[in-house]
């Protein structure tokens, strides 16, 4: 069958083929998720060959436990959580002290130092790859418990609610990384756009 023909965008009828173990429907399956579950693995685990480990892992837990998938929450935002869990597990096999659940004060990050208005720089210095790369390297510089939020809401486009029941987080708490995430990442941007500005 064509995985592009929309025949398993309705997500019941991809559920009930994934039941049957349609393997079209694993197929389109992985097509969809595969690089969105390597993404968010890879963000928290800063290690590619790491991040593939993942994938393989989260469509082979998501074979094993299909019989177990309820239906209350979205196909994709279960496996998003399969695939969270299994990073989470791999960095607390690093860093066995490792705290992502809500706890008091939720781990402040440091107020910002320096804040400018992005709209004042020229338009031709915030197109330029050095911005990008400069973007690429605050998000990894955040703390795994902010960025992993950063990443499912801004990266990989889901709601603040899906971001909160992935993470297990509450949504008021889902809300106060993000803020933080992003007061993080502006400070961040706004002393490499004065570097660059100063070149």
């Amino acid at each position: 069958m064509d995985l592009q023909s929309g025949y398993y965008e309705d997500s019941d009828t991809l559920l009930l083929a994934l039941r049957q173990r349609d393997p079209a429907a694993f197929a389109y399956l992985f097509e969809q998720y595969s690089d969105k579950t390597y993404r968010l693995a890879a963000s928290l685990l800063k290690d590619e060959v790491a991040a593939e480990g993942v994938v393989q892992d989260t469509f082979l837990r998501l074979i094993e436990r299909l019989d177990q998938f309820e239906g209350r929450a979205n196909l994709g935002t279960w496996l998003y959580r399969i695939a969270y869990n299994l990073s989470v597990d791999r960095l607390r096999k690093r860093k066995p002290e490792l705290e992502l659940e809500d706890e008091p004060g939720d781990g402040r990050l440091p107020l910002p130092v320096h804040l400018v208005e992005w709209q004042q720089w020229p338009e031709k210095l915030l197109s330029d790859g050095e911005v990008t790369r400069a973007l690429d390297e605050a998000i990894a510089a955040l703390p795994e418990k902010f960025r992993i939020v950063f990443v499912l809401r801004e990266v990989e486009g889901l709601s603040t609610q899906e971001t909160a029941e992935i993470t297990n987080l509450s949504l008021s708490a889902t809300k106060v990384r993000l803020h933080r995430a992003r007061l993080f990442l502006r400070e961040q941007l706004t002393q490499s756009l004065l570097a660059i500005g100063a070149e």
